[in-house]
């Protein structure tokens, strides 16, 4: 039994050592029993191989939205200071006042200072 086993996996060996350009090209390589054995194993390998491309374009699309995010984040922040710092130096009392000036508005500061009314 071994020794029929070992003629067969000799037998498989001679076959893939004859193969040439030409049987590659014009077919014939297909025909034969080896690759018809291991048929399987080549589209599973083909498809993990479409997988694997599939996969690393997938990240480098990622990688660029990332990237692009990433600025779009750096440029908010920079915005949101800008419009914090403007909003800081519009609350100014001083600023305050010279609006309501500008603006014709019939507005006095109280002279009298805040307190608390009691129950």
């Amino acid at each position: 039994m071994e020794n029929m086993e070992f003629e067969d996996l000799k037998q498989e060996s001679d076959d893939l050592k004859g193969i040439s350009l030409r049987e590659i090209l014009n077919g014939t390589l297909l025909t034969r029993g080896i690759i018809l054995k291991y048929i399987g194993l080549i589209i599973w390998f083909t498809f993990l191989g479409i997988v694997y491309i599939g996969n690393s374009y997938h990240a480098e699309k990622v990688a660029r939205s990332i990237t692009v995010l990433q600025r779009e984040v750096k440029e908010l922040r920079a915005e949101s200071i800008t419009t914090a710092s403007e909003l800081m130096r519009l609350n100014r009392q001083s600023r305050i006042q010279q609006m309501v000036r500008n603006s014709q508005l019939e507005l006095k500061e109280s002279e009298e200072p805040p307190y608390k009314i009691k129950k």
